[in-house]
């Protein structure tokens, strides 16, 4: 934030950027390919309208807030938590908008790293007079649409990858022992909720062999919300029996598998089940991990939330592509021999790439979540 900016600097302008972050929230995980941004239009000390990206990611916050404020738009200050787009795209530039309603004052959390905006956004406006102020919030702003700088800047999604252990730092029993369900009602809801806030679920294939989960969002009120399902599956093992290919036509499920899985094997799996089937190279006899989560960019994924369990983990660590870490620790140990649920090369990339950000209890269960240090 330069000297100019903090001296516009209003002492409430953190306030309503933290609400206009907190209603761009509503629709986090429903905007792909856009980010999920809210907006605020602020007079005389009075909030006259707001708005939010609509599922899709079309129309913008700030175009439904502003169609809400109506002629109360003119003198007033826009709160909004990403940069106004001022490019044409499918439809016009936020930034033609926000200038024919007559606005006075803008506040964005941060510049948009897009380089279709890349603050260009924010010049065209000033070039019009409106008084433009960056930064407040910028933090909590970044972490919310970390998914489009990533996807922008990067080229992949990011990814929150999610695990669960036993008291004792078990992922699943040895080898034929029976599967454990190791947290508590309440840590469950809390991984629906974290479900329904990214754009895809994603498990590896031994998972989706061992588990036959079905990853879907199951919260009162969130039955509706069907997110993308994503199986890593080397060598196309999914059985067209399973939980997640039987329910494909009701819930997109698309199968990443190696460039080696013939084009006959794929066809035959899409329409027996009415999944997708996309096929990338492998590194070291392994799914190449960066052109997978390339291709669910390509999609327009931005956020993704990985279940994949320990393998996955362990490559998704030791690569740094996990951004955010949340372990469930269950309060009861396995007591016996078991899968651990960090193997040694993932707790180390744990322990000296990442930091932790908030342990809580979720019922009897303890909930810890780890940042990526960039």
């Amino acid at each position: 934030m330069s000297l100019h900016e903090k001296i516009l600097l209003a002492p409430t302008d953190g306030a309503y950027m933290a609400a206009a972050l907190a209603l761009g929230r509503r629709n986090m995980g429903r905007t792909a390919p856009n980010p999920a941004v809210g907006a605020l239009v602020v007079k005389d000390g009075v909030i006259v309208a707001r708005g939010y990206t609509a599922e899709g990611g079309r129309p913008h916050a700030e175009t439904i807030a502003l169609a809400a404020a109506g002629a109360e738009a003119r003198g007033a200050t826009l709160y909004v938590t990403l940069e106004p787009c001022s490019h044409h795209g499918r439809t016009p530039p936020c930034v033609d908008a926000i200038i024919a309603a007559g606005i006075a004052r803008v506040v964005t959390a941060i510049e948009d790293p897009d380089p279709r905006v890349a603050g260009r956004g924010h010049a065209l406006l000033r070039e019009a007079g409106i008084e433009v102020v960056v930064g407040p919030e910028k933090a909590a702003a970044r972490c919310d649409h970390l998914g489009h700088i990533l996807r922008v800047t990067k080229h992949r999604p990011m990814v929150t990858l999610k695990l669960a252990q036993t008291a004792d730092g078990y992922a699943a029993g040895a080898a034929h022992d029976p599967r454990l369900h190791i947290t508590g009602p309440i840590a469950d809801a809390f991984t629906h909720v974290q479900r329904s806030l990214h754009d895809a679920i994603m498990v590896g294939s031994g998972t989706a062999r061992d588990d036959d989960p079905l990853m879907t969002v199951r919260l009162p009120g969130l039955d509706g919300a069907k997110r993308l399902r994503v199986v890593l599956d080397r060598r196309l093992t999914l059985s067209a029996r399973s939980r997640l290919a039987a329910t494909a036509r009701e819930t997109p499920l698309l199968v990443i598998v190696g460039e080696d899985v013939s084009e006959d094997a794929a066809r035959a799996f899409m329409e027996a089940t009415g999944a997708d089937v996309a096929r990338i190279p492998t590194l070291d006899g392994r799914l190449d991990l960066l052109a997978a989560l390339r291709l669910l960019a390509d999609r327009g994924i931005t956020r993704v939330f990985s279940e994949g369990g320990p393998l996955v983990a362990e490559s998704l660590l030791s690569a740094g592509f996990a951004d955010e870490v949340i372990i469930h620790t269950g309060f009861k140990p396995l007591g016996r021999p078991g899968r651990p649920a960090l193997t040694p090369a993932a707790g180390a990339a744990l322990e000296g790439r990442y930091r932790m950000i908030e342990s809580r209890m979720l019922g009897a269960d303890q909930m810890t979540r780890y940042a990526r240090m960039d």
